[in-house]
């Protein structure tokens, strides 16, 4: 049986039934949003448990902050200086400071998940690709000690057919199983096309409507200096066009973040633990400067200003008038080359007279990379408020009771994260001009740190940094290009450390040698060779489940119980019977 109830932070306290209009009285806005939320809990929990053990499940109110705070300073005092058995948390160092918490190791999931399956009539509906196999991989990864997966939430799946009309019933699916499995979930709504990037071994188009907009107004995607438009995702220059059948592109956005967790509501909080809004191109909030699917780009080239559409040119001619040099703006620099060559080979990067110096390229590369924080702004501003309309509310938890055992669990709803993904564009990092980086959108250069804006920006929305390139050592890169994803890991570090932005990180590529593995590991404990004074990450994503993971399965396992905190081949704290540890 399956009950919602309501009581004092003292789970021993005597629990009252939410009812939402039980009293005569109004209810206020947070009394009434508390009970629609343990009554949509009440109705996720019985479908998810109808057919496993007696479980008895209720909805408490739990302060976890000050219960953890209790249990430190029981800790703190005992005499030993180690946690007591019923205290979760680590135990106390010799010198009175608090051991570094664990990092969570998240797995990203195949990009096809959710695939498009053909129904009588011709219609396709998005549906979970091979769920059997997918369930007993989630069970797998559990029992290593996985926190969660990540996931895909494809535009071009769930609003496929037309404007406003969503389908996330494959993704209900994965969500059930994952509550199932206990496992989190980080959902990632990924406004761009699959087929272009490193690792993409499927096509997902963006929906046919927006394609079909981009027919009647090609200026909707990036276009670079040749006239190339790039179908991947639409162009931040027309954020505020309604182009989108009387939609612009962020209100679509908006919409679909919105129509994805008025589905998943009863999974916020306790299964869903983060919403990554998509910004660009793989996902990232950048450029499509070096689209390497189509042949343009190949490495370590420093790719092509992606300003070309009307609209950005339209606003480019604006700025270039308002500070009196209209000769500005008609385009990007003439000299900077185009997608393979390298720095020295260009006027504009060149590392000695580079015009990337000069008031003129200044005002473009301010402008350039403005326009991408402002993008990443209007979207955040307008999905952190709707986030916020369905977050799960305060000191809420989820208590489990197993009547067969008599064991009990409990689950504290936490706030749904707000997320993006900045990319790790490392090549020509140690150059001074760091051209890769400037074509992509971060104007970053040996004089000037570029990510410090974003990072303010993403204070605003209290978002969470996700950084794409945590498992490459500078020593495996070629000493022409003057790469340095480690330089470039510890830079954000310090960046997100001053403004108080949590950073997560994500593997590259699919690695599984000892030396990737143990870069991952020390980058997420801020143990960088480079900086041993970098805090550590807030969360690993580690791409990607599938045949190459599971043949590799003994050296990611092992990883895993080390980025655990545990000794390898104990397991005894993962059980995969219950959907709450």
């Amino acid at each position: 049986s399956v009950n919602v109830a309501h009581g004092m932070s003292d789970p021993s306290a005597k629990r009252d039934k939410v009812r939402a209009g039980s009293s005569s009285r109004p209810l206020s806005g947070t009394v009434w949003k508390r009970a629609r939320h343990a009554s949509v809990l009440q109705q996720t929990c019985e479908s998810l448990f109808a057919s496993s053990a007696p479980v008895s499940v209720e909805v408490i109110e739990h302060n976890a902050a000050q219960e953890s705070e209790q249990l430190r300073e029981k800790a703190a005092n005992d005499e030993d200086g180690k946690a007591t058995p019923q205290d979760p948390g680590a135990a106390v160092a010799s010198d009175g400071k608090q051991p570094k918490a664990k990092v969570p190791v998240y797995v990203m999931l195949q990009l096809d998940t959710v695939w498009r399956q053909e129904q009588e009539g011709g219609v396709y509906n998005p549906v979970l690709k091979t769920p059997k196999a997918l369930n007993e991989c989630l069970q797998r990864l559990k029992a290593a000690g996985v926190t969660g997966v990540m996931v895909d939430v494809w535009w071009g799946m769930a609003e496929a057919e037309a404007p406003r009309k969503y389908n996330f019933d494959a993704y209900l699916e994965l969500l059930r199983m994952a509550a199932l499995n206990g496992l989190k979930v980080q959902a990632v709504m990924s406004f761009h096309a699959a087929g272009g990037n490193v690792g993409d071994n499927v096509n997902i188009p963006l929906p046919d409507w927006v394609l079909q907009v981009g027919k009647e107004h090609p200026d909707v995607f990036y276009t670079d200096a040749s006239g190339c438009r790039n179908p991947e995702c639409l162009s931040l220059g027309c954020d505020n066009e309604a182009l989108l059948v009387g939609r612009t592109p962020v209100e679509a956005y908006r919409d679909f973040v919105q129509a994805f967790l008025q589905a998943t509501e009863g999974y916020l909080g306790w299964v869903v633990s983060e919403v990554t809004v998509g910004l660009g191109p793989a996902g990232e909030m950048r450029y499509p400067s070096y689209p390497e699917g189509d042949g343009r780009w190949r490495f370590p080239g420093i790719g092509e200003f992606q300003c070309y559409d009307k609209y950005m040119l339209a606003d480019l001619k604006e700025k270039a008038r308002e500070v009196g040099h209209p000769e500005w703006g008609h385009g990007g620099p003439h000299d900077s080359g185009n997608y393979t060559k390298c720095p020295w080979e260009t006027g504009f990067f060149d590392p000695q007279n580079g015009s990337y110096k000069t008031e003129y390229g200044d005002f473009f590369l301010q402008w350039y990379s403005g326009m991408l924080i402002d993008h990443a702004d209007r979207v955040l501003g307008e999905v952190a408020e709707v986030v916020r309309g369905w977050q799960c509310p305060p000191q809420m938890a989820i208590a489990c009771s197993n009547a067969e055992d008599g064991t009990k669990t409990l689950r504290q709803l936490e706030e749904v994260k707000l997320g993006i993904k900045l990319a790790g564009v490392h090549w020509w990092y140690k150059s001074s001009s760091h051209a890769g980086e400037l074509t992509a959108g971060y104007y970053n250069t040996r004089h000037r740190n570029g990510y410090k804006a974003i990072m303010e920006m993403l204070g605003r929305h209290s978002a969470v940094a996700n950084f794409t390139a945590v498992e490459m050592r500078d020593c495996e890169q070629p000493e022409y290009a003057k790469c340095s994803p480690q330089g470039l890991l510890a830079q954000l570090q310090e960046d997100a450390f001053e403004f108080g932005i949590p950073l997560s990180g994500e593997n590259a590529l699919q690695r599984y040698d000892k030396f990737a593995l143990d870069q991952i590991e020390h980058a997420s404990y801020g143990e960088e060779a480079i900086d041993s004074n970098c805090p550590q990450l807030k969360r690993l994503t580690f791409l990607r489940m599938g045949q190459s993971m599971f043949d590799n399965w003994d050296a990611f396992e092992s990883f895993i119980a080390r980025m655990n905190r545990r000794v390898p081949g104990d397991a005894s704290e993962y059980k995969v019977n219950n959907v709450f540890q």
